[in-house]
């Protein structure tokens, strides 16, 4: 009886148009006939979601998380379960929409959750000093910087008529190659800790970086390190005649304060007050008075300023009430500038800010053509990509030295990983520089590639192969459809492999997250690890041997989402080459249906089935994106920009410059912050 009254409620819905009827009405129809029995009904309650006692719209919208998981597996198709009769498509599509609706209105009285007050991290801090005293040098080495840029290739991408990459560039590696580290820098100026990257995000976030006194200590001998190193001096800072040189004439006072001025301004991202700036006024012409040379006074000064929890913490002035409330100009010219540019904004940004012609659309989007042609885009192509994909898991990434002599390529440990690294890294800077679509993450017809990749690929190697200092790697067509975009190339593969073996279930969470920002939650924990086959296990392959995996009933939900993806890449060995059957001579099988609509057979098929869910990569990578220009995780109140952030990108031909306006552009973006001691409505209020 419940049925018959769900799908005719869903029919009168059909005909009348959603519009006209209640808001709630198909989705509570839906709960009640085909949920409540694995979520609620006797005290069943699957996925910790208890449906039972949801019968209005206003009960639906009081736990935001909550109704964003619904969403979220009702649109990708993941419930009803397989073991039940699937929705029709229009009926779908209905209650897809009427949640949709729901989860708009009430978010909107939760306002934009609050960033909490964070300094900046490593490479932020790194880049903010270099702009502060225009460097010409680096501050301390920043192995998290995965490949450096040897022949001046990104400079000269952005400098012609055209962007374009050159066909040929040279990079070396800074993690992996020798003499990847050695460059120009601050002589006896070290680095403190590497932040590491939030588990499903990016190091930039707030709830990661915090400051304990400990570590404002270190900041502060940092500081002094800076201005004490012995070639911190006119020949490597550029505004040395303008900052620390003495006046040949006027007078000192008047000149310490206009100079403080501008450089505490630049520091703090907005104007200085008077009364700090008299205080540092006033120690610096002490210190001068003392006896102190003036330089000497000027490097106490911007000491104390780079120690400053003003220069050192970013934070974002809340909106008072939930209405929402535009961000101040000075706040949004350095999200604007440390999302791109990972550093201070310069000082046309401040100009902008301080007039209020940043609080414009044209003006911002502007400021962001300007950006992306700017070299310091570079700072953004360090910092992304890497988190994005997760690369630095290959950095430890150690293949079974006997069965893979040749990824050992030089004594004492110089891998073959070194520039499976450069290739991903080098497309992304490729679909940035050139705004090419998006879409060529997962299947491009070109590739850049050093002579020992194409060796490692079975091609034939052109030109010098190289040894560990520099790599030289150079644009190429790809003929085979296997090869081309993030997924399939050498590192990936590579790095989402055992020593010996591949991981199916690594490779299928590495897309479930990377490619469709679903990342799976924890396996249970008494979960054993699939070990070395046994005597009778020999003849079986892979996929037959996680089999005992896939039965149990609290195992099955992931792998009924992650095998797909996962077995679908078995062709590539652990090492990221291609194989047709295993060691035992049993051919590889990856057959699998994508997202229960996409039925495939071979590795083709799959990225053909990858590209018809295109538009859903599209929103899962806007969401990274947005996600790291928020430094904070998104919530259901980023729903809806969201989404408007992934139709104007799909309209825009799916181009990667489109999509980077679009969240400079969003709601979220410009708008300032909830107050942590305002409470939402809903508690809960985090996207799972």
């Amino acid at each position: 009886m419940h049925g018959m009254q769900f799908w005719v409620g869903i029919l009168i819905l059909l005909l009348t148009g959603t519009a006209q009827a209640a808001s709630g009405d198909a989705a509570l129809a839906l709960f009640k006939s085909r949920c409540v029995k694995c979520h609620g009904k006797g005290g069943k309650v699957k996925g910790d979601l208890d449906l039972l006692n949801i019968k209005t719209t206003a009960r639906l919208s009081e736990d935001l998380e909550m109704l964003q998981t619904i969403l979220n597996v009702l649109e990708a198709g993941e419930m009803p379960p397989e073991k039940e009769p699937s929705l029709k498509p229009a009926v779908r599509a209905v209650v897809v929409a009427d949640l949709q609706k729901i989860l708009r209105e009430a978010s909107a009285d939760s306002g934009y959750a609050p960033t909490p007050i964070r300094r900046m991290n490593r490479l932020q801090y790194n880049n903010a000093v270099e702009d502060l005293f225009k460097l010409k040098v680096s501050v301390f080495p920043l192995p998290e910087k995965m490949m450096r840029d040897r022949s001046g290739y990104f400079a000269k991408a952005l400098g012609g008529e055209v962007r374009k990459m050159p066909n040929t560039v040279t990079v070396s590696s800074r993690p992996l190659g020798k003499s990847g580290l050695i460059e120009p820098r601050l002589a006896g100026v070290g680095p403190f800790p590497q932040d590491p990257r939030a588990e499903h995000g990016f190091d930039n976030r707030g709830d990661h970086l915090s400051l304990s006194p400990i570590l404002l200590e270190a900041f502060f001998k940092l500081s002094r390190r800076i201005v004490e190193s012995p070639n911190f001096d006119r020949l490597t800072v550029g505004i040395w005649g303008e900052f620390f040189l003495e006046p040949t004439e006027g007078e000192v006072k008047n000149a310490v304060r206009k100079r403080l001025r501008r450089f505490m301004t630049r520091a703090f991202r907005r104007p200085v007050e008077e009364a700090l700036l008299n205080r540092y006024t006033q120690h610096a012409l002490r210190q001068i008075g003392a006896g102190m040379s003036f330089t000497g006074a000027m490097k106490e000064a911007a000491s104390a300023v780079l120690s400053s929890p003003r220069f050192l913490y970013l934070y974002n002035q809340p909106a008072a009430t939930f209405k929402t409330e535009s961000m101040d100009g000075y706040d949004l010219a350095s999200r604007m500038s440390f999302f791109l540019w990972g550093s201070i904004p310069d000082d046309e940004l401040l100009q902008l800010a301080g007039n209020g012609e940043l609080a414009k659309s044209a003006v911002r989007k502007a400021q962001v053509k300007r950006m992306l042609a700017s070299p310091k885009l570079k700072r953004f192509c360090d910092s992304f990509p890497s988190q994005w994909l997760q690369l630095d898991r290959i950095v430890s990434v150690v293949p079974d030295e006997i069965k893979y002599k040749d990824f050992f390529f030089a004594a004492p440990n110089y891998r073959a990983s070194m520039d499976m690294m450069m290739e991903p890294l080098l497309l992304f800077e490729t679909v940035l520089i050139e705004n090419r679509s998006i879409l060529e993450f997962i299947d491009s017809k070109y590739t850049y590639r050093s002579g020992r990749l194409r060796k490692w690929y079975g091609d034939v190697p052109t030109g010098k192969i190289g040894g560990p200092v520099t790599m030289q790697f150079t644009r190429q067509p790809v003929t085979d459809r296997r090869q081309g975009g993030v997924i399939t190339n050498a590192a990936v593969m590579t790095m989402t492999s055992g020593p010996d073996k591949t991981k199916p279930i690594t490779r299928g969470a590495w897309i479930a997250g990377v490619i469709f920002n679903a990342p799976p939650e924890p396996p249970p924990a008494d979960v054993p690890p699939l070990e070395n086959p046994k005597a009778t296990e020999k003849n079986l392959t892979v996929r037959e041997r996680f089999a005992a995996h896939r039965e149990r009933a609290d195992c099955a939900g992931c792998h009924a989402k992650l095998d797909p993806f996962g077995f679908a890449l078995e062709n590539f060995d652990p090492v990221g080459r291609w194989r047709d059957s295993y060691e035992n001579g049993r051919l590889v099988d990856v057959s699998g249906v994508l997202f229960r609509r996409h039925a495939f057979s071979n590795l083709l098929e799959f990225k053909d089935a990858l590209l018809a869910e295109k538009d859903r990569f599209t929103r899962a990578f806007a969401g990274h994106m947005l996600s790291y220009a928020l430094s904070r995780g998104l919530t259901p109140a980023d729903a809806s920009a969201l989404d408007r952030i992934t139709e104007k990108t799909i309209a825009g031909g799916y181009r990667l410059q489109t999509l980077l306006h679009e969240v400079v552009q969003s709601p979220p973006f410009v708008s300032k912050p909830r107050s942590e001691l305002v409470s939402p409505k809903s508690p809960k209020t985090a996207i799972k």
